[in-house]
């Protein structure tokens, strides 16, 4: 597949539709370039990039594709060589850049707080610098740090070198959200926070915007971080070249070339079972089962008539607790339920296919039963199963790509 019809994805909304039914693009860049002054190769190259609405567009690549580059042009703190960027359906090239900047949120990796300013003070900045009433910008505050998880009253009054790091990122995302913009612009916003701190960020935000529904470009260097983020990645070459740009499930299940393959790493498949849960695919649900008060004989048949090579116990309230086999039913002094082995692994409907595979690699049958919020057994999901959505899903984008570029040779 050419670049061009690797980038050109980005006109196609996420369930494979039409441009026309596609959301509709906050931040549109057209032929953009960058040239830094002494320097003859750009940092960014002619780029066409279209952001929609409502969404998370992650900008990930190696270091110095110029990605962090590519953030700074669209709210000017870098002015572009060339092109144009359009925000909002304005051209915003040659507009005063204070006042583009005002209309779009800024976090970045090293927070960049003021540090001899009370967080309340910090979180107020803009509706300052936009002449809010003084009286309205306290609830704001409140209300921000609300969102963000920090209590107003513990908070309000400190300093920023009072806070740890995860704290101090909130701040600096409740900061960027205080004048309540449209857009969001997030350079490596949890790249400098331990792991754990950083995972639990990360679920707070994808919280927050699934209240909030902005506009965010977030660039990370992890393409795991762009994984869990995303709506959609770009992944960039060199001067920001777009390698491919879609939605996180179908560059994995199919990345277009050896830079994007190789980017990605080993297990890319497998990540891609993040994005399926077990509510959305058929669980076999005919999975020989037995209750333990089941006559032996009649455990033998039913084992012999099935193409498994396990049965399932119930309990009395349709819950599953043993595995047995042909061997364990040779042990006739013992009954049905304390013969075999304990069932390990269960998943809930919501689960996704792999928190059901990692389920699986712990079962001493080698499936995972599904159980409902009481435990009740629903079906079975077993290696068979996450293989053929797999590749189905492989299949799908396939094809997608493949109408892609059939439309382009019309």
């Amino acid at each position: 597949m050419t670049e061009s019809s690797a980038s050109s994805i980005q006109t196609i909304a996420a369930d494979g539709a039409t441009p026309e039914s596609a959301p509709r693009t906050m931040i549109r860049l057209e032929a953009v370039s960058k040239v830094y002054p002494g320097t003859e190769i750009p940092a960014v190259e002619s780029l066409d990039l279209e952001i929609p609405e409502g969404e998370i567009l992650v900008l990930v690549g190696p270091s110095g594709c110029g990605k962090s580059t590519t953030l700074r042009l669209i709210n000017r703190m870098i002015e572009p060589s060339g092109g144009r960027i359009i925000f909002d359906g304005e051209d915003v090239t040659s507009v005063n850049p204070d006042h583009l900047r005002r209309r779009i949120g800024y976090v970045i990796q090293q927070i960049g707080l003021f540090p001899h300013q009370t967080i309340a003070q910090n979180i107020a900045t803009v509706p300052k610098l936009l002449g809010w009433e003084k009286s309205k910008i306290p609830a704001r505050v409140d209300e921000l740090m609300d969102m963000v998880g920090l209590d107003p009253s513990l908070y309000r009054d400190r300093y920023p070198k009072e806070l740890s790091g995860g704290q101090a990122q909130r701040v600096g995302v409740a900061r960027a959200l205080g004048a309540d913009p449209a857009v969001l612009l997030m350079d490596e916003p949890f790249g400098a926070i331990d792991p754990i701190t950083r995972d639990r960020l990360q679920n707070e935000f994808l919280r927050l915007q699934d209240e909030l529904k902005k506009t965010i470009v977030f660039v990370t260097h992890d393409i795991d971080e762009a994984i869990k983020m995303g709506d959609r990645i770009a992944i960039l070459r060199e001067r920001s070249h777009i390698a491919q740009f879609d939605t996180p499930e179908r560059i994995l299940a199919f990345p277009v070339d050896d830079f994007v393959r190789d980017f990605i790493g080993e297990g890319s498949t497998l990540k891609g079972l993040n994005f399926e849960r077990v509510r959305d695919i058929d669980v076999n649900s005919t999975y020989p089962v037995i209750h333990g008060d089941v006559d032996r004989a009649a455990a033998a048949q039913m084992l012999d008539a099935s193409d498994e090579k396990w049965l399932l116990v119930l309990d009395s309230s349709e819950r599953p607790v043993r595995w047995i086999n042909r061997e364990h039913l040779e042990q006739t002094a013992t009954p049905l339920d304390q013969i075999g082995m304990d069932v390990q692994a269960t998943v809930e409907p919501q689960a996704t296919l792999h928190d059901a595979l990692e389920e699986m690699l712990v079962s001493n049958a080698g499936c995972a039963c599904v159980v409902d919020g009481n435990g009740r057994f629903e079906g079975v999901v077993d290696i068979d199963t996450l293989t053929d959505v797999l590749r189905r899903l492989r299949a799908a984008a396939k094809k997608h790509y493949d109408d892609l570029a059939a439309a382009e040779r019309l």
